[in-house]
């Protein structure tokens, strides 16, 4: 029977057999399968046994029992225990073809079902690249190109401009958006488990491996895989990555062979890369083959402009979330906002707009509702440094900080024109360690050069 049906279904499916049921076990906690075909009656275990531990190991694989001549009180047993189908010996290879493709249209369905929860669960802020600067029009226009294509794309920018947007409407622009969408968040997770969720892990593969896993990369298998603030891995993982990023292979965590996957990649950094590169933090070899395409999100205080669209669809949002759809903003309160500086991007804004709506009285939002802490008094009349006291200290004082070192590096390049050498110097510190300010703080000093300065064109 197991050779017959094995020779039959290896000219549809690629198919392994087993006549041993514990070595059968251990092969799927090594290499899941997609559908489990099982007798009744097998040696050492029964079928219900096989049963019931691939119900634990892998509940979402469809299992099909064989009973012997038609005994209802088996089909019965099997399917109260969670069988996904039983089939009456005997039987045509047809029948079990039949039941076979219904159990892997199932699976297709639970995955699917999988995708769109795990879709509605990230669906904060989805669609909301908002915004129409010239700079948010040229990211629209970079993903409609590149989104249908099966490439691998690098999102950067500062925390909070929306590079896991950015990557779920890469997503949705290809041909994969039916498949799953799946979130690795590398900086928040720790190095030892970091491995294992990222590609899985066999049963005794480490103290508390009890049964095998397959890993966020086989739970992206067909859709998109976002590495998230990827330069959070470190160097020994980075090289698995690179594989999997060339090769598209994985090796689980305990096992012994490779694994092909089929998974695009989308990662996100919000730090410089290159630096890292330079500084020895990032492989150079990984940073290429992320780089092929570079998505550059620009932070809110380059785009100032997009301010109060972003106020109002964030309202809009939050609004009929909170029983507040009514709610509008006061012109007054839009240009307020539109003048602070934003160091927590696009983020800080809906936190603002989402604790408004929450505090604030009555169908307008005036300049009040929106009040995070009075400003500092401007030192010798200069521009104000906002205090954040509804921030954690910690946070807050971050912030600050960002402000203060941004406002000095403004100073710096105003007093001398834009030069940075001239800058470098009277800041006490290397060229190149001035560049790297500024460009953290999303610096350019070429828009502090005045034409009659001559300031030579090689100072950048």
């Amino acid at each position: 029977m197991r050779a017959m049906l094995e020779t039959v279904l290896s000219l549809t499916y690629d198919v392994r057999t087993f006549a041993d049921p514990r070595e059968a076990l251990l092969a799927l906690e090594r290499e899941p399968a997609d559908v489990v075909v099982t007798d009744f009656r097998l040696p050492g275990l029964d079928g219900l046994e096989v049963l019931a531990r691939l119900r634990r190991s892998a509940p979402e694989t469809p299992v099909i029992v064989m009973t012997a001549y038609g005994t209802v009180e088996q089909a019965v047993r099997a399917m109260r225990e969670g069988a996904f189908d039983y089939i009456a010996k005997p039987f045509e290879p047809e029948e079990m073809a039949l039941a076979i493709g219904r159990a892997l249209e199932h699976r297709r369905l639970q995955r699917r079902a999988s995708a769109l929860e795990r879709e509605v669960a990230g669906s904060r802020g989805r669609g909301e690249l908002v915004g129409s600067s010239p700079a948010m029009q040229r990211v629209r226009a970079l993903i409609e190109r590149v989104g249908p294509l099966d490439v691998t794309v690098l999102v950067t920018g500062r925390t909070g401009t929306g590079k896991e947007l950015v990557a779920r409407a890469l997503h949705a622009a290809s041909p994969r958006r039916e498949a799953p969408f799946v979130v690795v968040h590398c900086a928040a997770m720790p190095r030892e488990l970091l491995e294992s969720e990222l590609f899985g892990h066999v049963r005794g593969a480490f103290s508390g491996a009890g049964a095998a896993r397959r890993g966020l990369v086989g739970e992206a298998q067909g859709g998109t895989l976002f590495l998230d603030d990827v330069n959070y891995l470190d160097l020994d993982l980075q090289a698995k990555v690179n594989r999997l990023v060339q090769e598209r292979e994985v090796r689980p965590v305990g096992g012994d062979r490779w694994r092909r996957v089929d998974v695009r990649i989308v990662a996100a950094a919000n730090v410089d890369l290159l630096e890292a590169v330079r500084q020895g933090r990032f492989r150079e070899d990984l940073y290429y083959r992320l780089q092929v395409v570079e998505i550059a999100l620009p932070p809110l205080s380059e785009r100032p402009e997009d301010i109060p669209e972003l106020v109002r669809h964030f309202a809009d949002k939050h609004g009929r979330r909170l029983g507040r759809p009514a709610v509008s903003i006061e012109p007054e309160a839009l240009g307020a906002l539109a003048q602070r500086s934003w160091p927590g991007n696009v983020r800080e804004l809906e936190n603002a707009v989402e604790r408004a709506l929450i505090l604030g009285d009555g169908a307008r939002l005036d300049r009040a509702a929106f009040a995070l802490g009075r400003a500092a008094a401007p030192a010798s009349g200069g521009e104000a440094i906002e205090l954040p006291y509804a921030l954690p200290y910690a946070e807050a004082m971050e912030r600050v900080q960002q402000q203060a070192a941004a406002r000095y590096l403004r100073r710096l390049l105003e007093r001398t024109a834009g030069n940075v050498s001239e800058a470098a110097r009277l800041a006490g510190m290397a060229r190149q360690s001035l560049h790297r300010l500024l460009r953290r703080a999303g610096i350019d000093a070429v828009d502090f050069r005045r034409a009659d300065t001559g300031a030579a064109a090689d100072d950048r």
